[in-house]
């Protein structure tokens, strides 16, 4: 079921990919399981864990502060409609009810949207499968 959107699709999935970057904010020595080793050596203990401080810290929120402005950043309608495809994708609401998700959306709002979705556990997911719902 196709849908006028006033939010564009192609935001929605950029918004998606900006959420996995994110919360896949771990570095490849997290990945491959050598996030923080302490190694013997012959003068003791030495941790191997390498750290930029405060400015790898700064990068991982400088991700999210454009996250979090790129949704803020969005009108009431597409707000909603974007609150609205996640629920589509997370199967609260059928694709069929796009109008009466995107009413609840609006009515429901009692906090900024962004803090409301990237609260949401899998929200990158549920937009996708929104998406392709709404075969957009």
């Amino acid at each position: 079921m196709a849908v006028d959107l006033t939010i564009d699709p192609d935001t929605v999935r950029m918004i998606a990919e900006r959420t996995r970057a994110v919360s896949s904010g771990v570095s490849e020595d997290y990945e491959s399981g050598h996030e923080h080793e302490v190694e013997l050596d012959a003068e003791g203990l030495t941790d191997t864990h390498a750290h930029a401080g405060l400015a790898e810290e700064d990068s991982d929120d400088m991700t999210s502060e454009e996250l979090v402005e790129l949704i803020d950043d969005l009108n009431v309608d597409q707000a909603a409609e974007l609150v609205a495809i996640a629920w589509i994708g997370r199967g609260d609401y059928e694709a069929s009810d796009w109008g009466q998700a995107v009413t609840d959306a609006r009515e429901r709002a009692v906090t900024r949207t962004s803090k409301y979705v990237t609260g949401m556990p899998l929200f990158a997911d549920y937009l996708e499968a929104g998406l392709d719902a709404l075969q957009m």
